[in-house]
């Protein structure tokens, strides 16, 4: 590195606005920096701009852990003081445990053996209850298994309170801030990359964003093994994207495309960030990335792409960085290809790797127009007897 690089690099931020002080922890969240991410993801002069929610206390989910739990206080859905119980593999937990420290409420998180140990440390000593499920249950796999444990502690638990990520539109109207934010930072955004667990950052964003660039390609992405865009369930390394039920916050219209990624594509590009970029996380921030990097090769010169990074690297030392647990789980030394293999229909096989797919609509909703059609030739029978 020559003398005038380092230099002006020495420089940087000594003209910078100094951030005012903050009198709560939660003032904290939001405003979040945007960084810009090239080469190995894009060539030089193409590439993609990074908003970086690792840089709140907790991660991205600070943003509708606050605003859940204020909501639910104007309705009067949640009484002060009274407990908060939710399912979370994660990072929700902590923006929870900020909430709950900003409103005194106390918070119980029900979550499974996937934690990592450092997170059950790190919310337990910020105030939290955790508590874990001992086995999937063999339909729902881990989620359910936590959501049915969710409701028996709300069972017997009078005044308790589950902000209900998954279902919960206060987790989507969260988001809306964080667009108004790109469109400051950026002036516009024509795609958005955006990973998928509960839905709601994916349409909470790109609804604001809409308000100024209508034409936004949204392209979401998915873990194998989800089911959220009409995949069968599997098992699944990856916590922090893809879901094991169907929450309603998805907004299947709002978008173009699909995208699934393995957790060896996902480990090698979170790898390449923390590398070349200083700027990483887990397994959300490695799948967007690998994204986001395709888009900017292949969409014309001048696209303006922007994705969201859940998160920091920090949770993520015992697996995602960990060569001997990648080894374990053969996760070392598989480059993804340069392009996503394609399918046709997000049901036209079972995906195992980095695929992509031109066709999303709601699993959900199909299921319920079959059962329609199959039931239609027995309503007509019956009618004209």
């Amino acid at each position: 590195m020559d003398l005038s690089l380092l230099e002006s690099l020495a420089s940087v931020g000594a003209d910078a606005p100094v951030p005012p002080i903050a009198r709560r922890p939660a003032h904290l969240v939001g405003n979040t920096p945007v960084l810009w991410i090239d080469e190995p993801f894009a060539p030089p002069g193409r590439g993609f701009h990074a908003k970086l929610e690792g840089t709140n206390p907790g991660g991205i989910k600070d943003r509708p852990g606050l605003y859940m739990v204020r909501e639910a206080r104007r309705r009067g859905e949640l009484a002060p003081e009274a407990p908060i119980v939710e399912s979370s593999s994660g990072t929700l937990g902590l923006g929870l445990a900020l909430a709950g420290l900003t409103y005194g409420h106390p918070v119980t998180v029900v979550t499974d053996p996937g934690m990592e140990p450092s997170m059950v440390r790190l919310l337990t000593a910020l105030g939290a209850h955790v508590e874990q499920v001992a086995a999937p249950h063999p339909d729902g796999g881990w989620q359910r298994a936590r959501r049915e444990r969710v409701a028996e502690l709300m069972a017997r638990t009078p005044g308790a309170y589950c902000p209900d990520q998954y279902h919960n539109p206060d987790n989507t109207a969260a988001y809306r801030p964080m667009a108004a934010e790109l469109m400051a930072q950026l002036g516009r955004v024509d795609v958005l990359v955006a990973a998928v667990g509960t839905g709601g950052h994916s349409a909470g964003i790109a609804a604001g964003l809409r308000e100024s660039c209508p034409e936004l390609r949204l392209i979401g992405v998915d873990a194998v093994g989800s089911t959220i865009f009409g995949q069968p369930a599997g098992s699944r390394l990856m916590r922090g994207l893809g879901s094991s039920i169907h929450p309603s916050n998805v907004d299947y219209a709002a978008f173009a495309e699909v995208h699934w990624v393995g957790p060896a594509e996902a480990v090698w590009a979170c790898r390449q960030l923390a590398r070349r970029h200083y700027a990483s996380g887990g397994w959300s921030v490695g799948a967007v990335a690998l994204v986001a990097g395709w888009v900017a090769r292949t969409y014309p010169v001048g696209t303006r792409i922007a994705t969201v990074f859940p998160d920091g690297p920090h949770r993520y030392l015992e697996t995602v960085y960990n060569d001997a647990w990648c080894r374990e789980h053969d996760l070392l030394g598989h480059e993804p290809p340069p392009e996503p293999g394609v399918i046709g229909e997000p049901d036209e096989r079972v995906v195992t790797g980095w695929t992509r797919c031109g066709r999303v609509r709601d699993p959900l909703a199909r299921e319920a127009v079959a059962k329609a059609e199959l039931s239609q030739p027995l309503l007509s029978g019956v009618l004209t007897r």
